[in-house]
């Protein structure tokens, strides 16, 4: 069905008719989106698809409401949004559409299902408190896209449509970078795991250009890697590995002598010509050649397994 209409509630709006818009004007761009709550819009027919307002859930005949009873749930028992439901149903096909390769798209559907749309399921339909993210409840990905509705004295449904045409260019940006990212991330993985193999068992991984790398470490299951060196715009940066997906926590830091010094300090402390800068967290360095940095990481792969924080 290519719909000539797309219609949502009118009124004060939500993150998830924001993002489900997002999807369906991309995939339809020459279909009206219409804000209304009018009984006549809300029949179902053969030229609209209605999300997040209907009171039904009826993918075949382009209804995508949840606030029923009987609402549709995940398979987990997980509430969905309406963006939940138009992701599930257009997801793949917004992919496609937005150059995702055939051979990518499941895996990139589901990890943005599982770390961008179940949020804002969950939060839309109370599951989740966003006082779980403490003092930056404010700054979640739904709070801020709430912020964009218009003042309680700016009323009108012409200033509220225009508002959420406003706010739908926003949201289409934050949609379009986490997209974007899951998907260089695969594409990083096949280029990570070539050098991993050229690698061997050196502790060091050399890549040749910055790019996301733990997620295809972990799959080569490559615990003795310790340390990565890659080129950057105008000189050459050695990063640790952090142990798991969430905190900071590295498998080896750098040396502590390092810590925070730069240029000829860095150099006195290192005995590295061209030694340029080490972070104080002593997660990540830069030095001014590709040599300069393979021989500060032979010095960090040395110390860490001398200190026997080395992972094996």
């Amino acid at each position: 069905m290519i719909p000539d209409f797309l219609v949502t509630h009118s009124g004060g709006f939500h993150a998830d008719e924001l993002l489900s818009s997002v999807i369906l004007t991309r995939l339809f761009p020459e279909a009206r989106l219409v804000r209304t709550r009018a009984p006549e819009w809300l029949k179902p027919g053969t030229d609209r698809i209605i999300y997040d307002v209907g009171g039904q859930y009826d993918a075949e005949a382009g209804l995508f409401d949840h606030h029923q009873r009987g609402a549709p749930m995940r398979e987990d028992g997980q509430p969905y949004s309406s963006f939940g439901l138009i992701w599930k149903h257009y997801g793949r096909a917004y992919l496609a559409a937005f150059g995702v390769p055939e051979a990518h798209v499941e895996a990139v559907h589901a990890a943005f299902d599982a770390r961008f749309v179940l949020p804002i399921d969950l939060v839309d339909n109370g599951a989740l408190d966003p006082s779980v993210a403490g003092p930056l409840a404010g700054l979640t990905l739904s709070a801020l896209l709430e912020t964009l509705k218009p003042v309680f004295d700016e009323g009108g449904q012409e200033v509220e449509d225009r508002s959420f045409h406003q706010a739908l260019s926003i949201a289409r940006a934050f949609v379009e970078a986490g997209v974007s990212q899951r998907a260089a991330k695969l594409r990083a993985e096949a280029l990570v795991l070539a050098q991993i193999a050229l690698a061997g068992e050196s502790r060091v991984l050399e890549l040749p250009r910055g790019m996301p790398f733990r997620p295809a470490i972990v799959k080569a299951g490559a615990d003795h890697l310790l340390f990565v060196v890659h080129p950057r715009e105008n000189d050459w940066c050695l990063t640790g590995i952090r142990k798991a997906d969430e905190g900071f926590e590295l498998r080896a830091d750098l040396p502590a002598a390092w810590a925070g010094l730069t240029n000829g300090e860095l150099e006195a402390a290192c005995g590295v010509a061209g030694a340029r800068f080490c972070h104080n967290g002593r997660f990540i360095a830069a030095a001014a050649t590709r040599e300069a940095a393979l021989a500060m990481a032979k010095l960090a792969v040395k110390e860490a397994a001398t200190a026997g924080s080395g992972q094996a």
